[in-house]
């Protein structure tokens, strides 16, 4: 009765209204008269209104707005296509966006579709493209602000700066000696030496300390003593490399030193005042607004507010808008979690939607297709052999003299050698002066793909060449060893608590290590370390409670599936624990990553289908062919360890008829009396269901039965898929 009085009024309602404002429209035209003076354009007599709509169409189409929208969305297609590509490979994700810039530039796309090139990126349209460009660059610099920690700079400052300010000052000599045979051929008519030269040396200098941290946290380094100085280093580089480039834009921009003089005094000036003035205001902002539920739009406004005044006084004093983005990064409270806070409003949009925008742009200047000589070929190659002997010779020797090792000496060198996003920032701000030259500009791109691509690799043959000491002494591990790997802090908890009803009384015997992944690399240190405490404080709690010691493992990676299955296969552990959970395309617990889980590794994995686990004493086991043998083993620990009773479902009667099963449910009987019931019957009706809290199927059955859809599994307890050892094929 409500709907239809509800339907009557909403009709009433459009009826009576549309007929008002159809009568506005009639009255309204009876004021044109004299009014309105230009005639309706009146449509061409030849054109069919399909053409027109056509014609209209066609203009839509290359309408800036919608050009720069499509532009949009096909450079994030491309940048994360490459970027999962060359994950894959064990490479840094920038490098894929990189490489996506320049397929969609003209070097790839421009050479074999250059109609698609033309019609996508447009020439008229490139000037949208780069300013939306700058603003993700702005954002972006001020996140890397944000991220670098100055603390690691006061407490690890002694051998850090020596090596930090040789891979500068090395790497910087070696860039200004190549500007000498590079400038009469390829220096720019109106660019005098010492520009010319200065550049090169800042280009040659440059560390990506976001790319850097990535690779440190995806090898596991961060809380080794090479990890705590590289990450220091970068930071010391960092702030040096922008401050020489901020006078090294200055010096350009005037023409000579002298003349720089007086813009270098104005950003020392804007730099104090950042500090002194700004800063303090900012802690006192930060000390206050800490949270979520505080921080609001005023205070968000005013961050953006320092941010955009600080970009906008460094680039009309001549130092360049990115700097003043950093350093209002740098001054934000160091509050860790209003820095986390902001960082994450700002961070998704400028990395997954405007910073793929720059790689593109970048794309399109670089045109590989001007090296078409040998003798330029030549001159690329002495450029990226000048970078890697500046900044990989430079950083490993002065580590080497500080004391660190050979194997911690060429690693540091390795990791101070990734350029990545920042030179490429670089290099852009070089073109636009008008520094580089085209030819230039392509061989310092291919320089920057090339030395942090080589990262991972040389990392990779240092472990070769330095491997760590093993003991000479060979222990056999008499402990059954648990790897419980989680997500959710309350998935961890339960399948700890699983773990110890399964070595209960045998502890001392036991060895449980919990491995939780964040699943992104990008994040900074201090976000890791806090992500790290969080998710274990849950699961240590109990571990407590429970009176048992474990072992904790933390990484951020981009491949779960690869940690996991490399982690268990590498401790050479028993049983990999993990929780069930569902993928986009499967609606079953064991699909996606977990299957993959089951599938790769070689030691026994359970997977766990929680429904509110508490206790695992009442069982029932699931047998449905010969190769369920294996699960008596799991019904023996539960015994052992928990006292649990254990109730067989065998309705192809498997026990009797198969002399193995039977002796193997006969020992356990032997030595734990009436704990083990066979139960023969095809009946499992909830009632049935209802007497047990933990259910033990192995995965062939489990596959089995959810492919036929058992209605039982709708109201089985919690339940725990077993994989036996060995890899499925």
């Amino acid at each position: 009765m409500r709907l239809n009085k509800n339907l009557i009024f909403y009709l009433l309602m459009i009826i009576v209204f549309g007929g008002l404002m159809y009568w506005i429209t009639q009255q309204g035209e009876l004021l044109e008269p004299g009014k309105v003076q230009v005639e309706p354009v009146k449509p061409a007599l030849d054109q069919s209104p399909f053409a027109l709509f056509q014609e209209s169409f066609s203009h839509n189409l290359t309408h800036p707005l919608a050009l720069l929208i499509l532009q949009i969305i096909s450079i994030i297609l491309v940048s994360r296509f490459f970027g999962f590509i060359f994950n894959k490979i064990g490479q840094p994700t920038v490098i894929g966006e990189i490489v996506a810039g320049i397929v969609l530039g003209p070097s790839l796309m421009g050479l074999f579709f250059p109609e698609v090139s033309e019609f996508l990126f447009a020439k008229a349209s490139l000037p949208n493209l780069q300013f939306l460009s700058q603003v993700g660059l702005i954002l972006f610099m001020f996140v890397i602000g944000m991220e670098l920690d100055l603390k690691v700079l006061r407490n690890q400052a002694h051998d850090a700066v020596v090596i930090s300010h040789a891979s500068i000052v090395i790497p910087y000599f070696l860039g200004m000696s190549l500007a000498y045979f590079l400038y009469q051929n390829y220096a720019p008519g109106n660019i005098s030496f010492l520009s010319f030269a200065l550049f090169m040396g800042i280009a040659m200098s440059i560390t990506a300390f976001p790319v850097l941290a990535r690779v440190i946290q995806e090898r596991d380094l961060s809380k080794t003593k090479l990890g705590s100085i590289a990450i220091t280093c970068a930071a010391a580089d960092d702030i040096t490399a922008w401050c020489l480039l901020a006078t090294v834009i200055a010096i350009v921009k005037a023409g000579t030193f002298v003349s720089a003089i007086f813009t270098i005094v104005l950003a020392l000036g804007y730099v104090l005042l950042m500090v002194v003035v700004v800063q303090p205001v900012l802690k006192r902002i930060g000390n206050v607004y800490s949270d979520r539920e505080t921080i609001s739009k005023p205070i968000v406004a005013i961050a953006f507010l320092v941010l955009l005044a600080s970009a906008y006084v460094a680039e009309i004093i001549g130092i360049h808008a990115l700097f003043g983005a950093f350093l209002a990064g740098v001054i934000m409270p160091p509050n860790f979690n209003f820095r986390k806070i902001m960082t994450e409003k700002i961070e998704d949009v400028s990395l997954v939607l405007l910073l793929p925008l720059f790689f593109v742009f970048t794309g399109l200047r670089t045109q590989i297709g001007l090296l078409n000589e040998t003798h330029l070929w030549m001159v690329c190659g002495w450029i990226i052999l000048t970078a890697v002997a500046g900044k990989f010779g430079g950083s490993a020797i002065a580590a080497r003299f500080v004391g660190q090792s050979w194997k911690d000496s060429l690693s540091l060198g390795a990791l101070m050698n990734t350029r990545g996003l920042m030179e490429l920032i670089v290099l852009n701000i070089g073109y636009d002066l008008g520094v580089l030259t085209p030819e230039v500009f392509a061989m310092m791109v291919l320089m920057a793909l090339i030395t942090t691509f080589m990262t991972g690799p040389a990392l990779d043959l240092i472990n070769y060449f330095y491997p760590d000491k093993k003991s000479s002494v060979s222990v056999v591990d008499k402990f059954y060893k648990i790897l419980i790997s989680f997500g959710p802090a309350i998935k961890g908890k339960k399948l700890l608590r699983l773990a110890d009803q399964l070595t209960h009384k045998k502890t001392t015997e036991a060895n449980i290590t919990a491995l939780h992944l964040t699943p992104s690399a990008d994040i900074n240190q201090k976000e890791a370390r806090e992500y790290e405490k969080e998710s274990f404080r849950l699961v240590k709690h109990e571990a407590e409670n429970l009176g048992i010691s474990i072992k904790t493992i933390y990484k951020a990676t981009n491949d779960i599936n690869k940690e996991i299955t490399g982690e268990a296969n590498k401790g050479k552990y028993d049983l990999l624990l993990v929780g069930g959970s569902q993928s986009v395309f499967s609606a079953d617990v064991v699909g996606g990553k977990v299957k993959n889980y089951l599938e790769d590794t070689t030691c026994q994995v359970g997977v766990l289908v929680d429904k509110d686990f508490e206790v695992a004493d009442r069982i029932v086991l699931m047998l449905q062919d010969f190769s369920d043998l294996f699960l008596i083993s799991f019904a023996e620990r539960f015994i052992q360890n928990n006292n649990a009773k254990i109730v067989l479902s065998d309705p192809n009667r498997l026990v009797k008829m198969n002399t193995i099963f039977r002796m193997a449910v006969e020992k356990v009987n032997n030595e734990n009396p009436e704990s083990i019931e066979v139960y023969e019957s095809h009946d499992h009706t909830e009632e049935f269901f209802n007497r047990f809290n933990l259910m033990l199927i192995s995965y062939s059955s489990w596959k089995h039965l959810n492919r036929r859809k058992n209605p039982w599994l709708a109201y089985s307890p919690t339940i725990l898929i077993l994989k036996p050892e060995g890899r499925l094929h």
